[in-house]
């Protein structure tokens, strides 16, 4: 019988944001994978671990090794579906071998948190990545979720959009620290993004 990689979305952060599949097959695994973070939470004594570190292909020769004997957990922050290590696992297993829970997002969790449809949104990451400027041209009525980083953090990716042709008094959300205790949530402008301290990691929703 083949061996299975379950991988699980555990949310964006707080407990109480991890579905209950999701729980039950972490709980249930012999062999768990995750970020240390994850690992601290959710791990337990009788289950053999390794983390996710910025060494991505130590983290899948384990899972391989392990695959041979036993079915393997990996825990992902967010949704698998959304910048997530699923990907890097689809171009090293078989998507055959692939079981994917999913997860809330933070970038769900930042439209929900003020009440907004995100149907029509474009959604994009500048997490470790450059940005693709054309992406960022302006139009009305746009939508734009965001990923953001520490160093395209709210107050340069506000400077991007204005110059990207975004009017100045466009409305944003800056959403930070999601699910947890110190959650905030900023409701300003473009042109007054860029003079207040700038936001690392968090969630941009762009208003056009």
């Amino acid at each position: 019988m083949e061996h299975k990689i379950t991988v699980v979305g555990i949310g964006p952060g707080s407990k109480d944001y991890i579905l209950p599949i999701a729980l039950k097959k972490i709980n249930e695994a012999h062999i768990l994978v995750g970020s240390s973070r994850a690992l601290a939470d959710y791990a337990s004594e009788k289950q053999k671990t390794a983390p996710i570190t910025a060494d991505i292909q130590a983290a899948m020769a384990f899972i391989r090794q392990e695959l041979s004997n036993e079915n393997v957990v990996v825990m992902v922050s967010g949704d698998p579906g959304y910048y997530s290590l699923l990907a890097a696992l689809r171009t090293e297993f078989e998507p055959s071998c692939l079981d994917v829970i999913p997860g809330i997002s933070s970038m769900q969790l930042a439209f929900s948190r003020i009440s907004f449809p995100w149907q029509n949104a474009d959604l994009m990451s500048l997490h470790g990545r450059l940005p693709d400027y054309a992406s960022l041209a302006y139009e009305k009525d746009r939508i734009i979720g965001m990923l953001t980083d520490a160093e395209h953090n709210s107050q340069r990716v506000a400077m991007l959009l204005l110059d990207a042709g975004w009017p100045q008094n466009t409305n944003i959300y800056i959403c930070s620290r999601l699910s947890y205790p110190d959650e905030k949530i900023i409701n300003t402008t473009l042109i007054r993004a860029t003079a207040e301290p700038a936001v690392r990691h968090c969630i941009m929703v762009v208003l056009g």
